[in-house]
């Protein structure tokens, strides 16, 4: 079931986004060709929470080019610790895993990385984007001790929409919801191992908050 959703996601996302509109006379001029933005976590976490052993100690930043009115490339960095396996899904009860600690790792996963994005505006502000973020990883103890390094290929699929505020439109928010799937895991230690072979390699309907500036 989860690859049959992972082949139809693939499938809308790329039907969309070869809708590209190749008439001239249809183009409006971009009014900012640039934006930044990042997720609401990230402040979040850096105010209330950086220190906690629950903390994922996320930065995420985002660097956007406009090409035209309707496709936009960009560039992700991103970094985050896992206190626990990223597979657990809502209907594995994630939450409450988090509040009882039955499934954290003997330690932390520390994983960074720079990829590539591409959003595609479908309607008014509906947009689908689609992020490759290739992952540096790093397994340590309790106590920051390394133990070992990994890969990951970590994708990610969205639908959201584009709300832009102010006088020149040049501050944005944009709610949206992530389809999270990840590639060549394969070399957790002991400790952490037992629990990522539990959980699958997908994390179904993220809902998140992007904040951004546009120039």
């Amino acid at each position: 079931m989860k690859k049959l959703l992972t082949i139809l996601l693939f499938s809308c996302a790329f039907s969309a986004f070869a809708q590209v509109n190749s008439s001239k006379s249809e183009e409006t001029e971009v009014t900012h060709k640039w934006r930044v933005s990042l997720p609401y976590i990230v402040p979040d976490e850096i105010i209330y929470g950086y220190g906690k052993r629950t903390s994922v100690q996320m930065v995420e930043l985002h660097v956007k080019r406009n090409l035209d009115n309707k496709n936009i490339f960009g560039v992700k960095f991103a970094t985050w610790r896992l206190f626990q396996p990223m597979g657990i899904t809502w209907w594995d009860g994630v939450v409450d895993k988090i509040e009882s600690g039955t499934e954290y790792y003997d330690g932390f996963l520390r994983e960074t990385g720079i990829g590539v994005t591409y959003q595609r505006m479908l309607w008014k502000g509906l947009f689908a984007s689609i992020e490759v973020l290739p992952q540096f990883q790093t397994y340590t103890d309790l106590d920051g001790n390394k133990i070992k390094n990994g890969f990951k290929l970590y994708n990610s699929y969205h639908l959201g929409y584009h709300f832009a505020f102010g006088k020149k439109k040049r501050f944005f928010i944009e709610p949206q919801v992530h389809i999270n799937q990840w590639f060549f895991d394969n070399n957790s230690p002991e400790g952490f191992k037992e629990f990522d072979d539990k959980y699958g390699n997908i994390f179904l309907f993220e809902p998140n908050l992007y904040l951004g500036w546009k120039f």
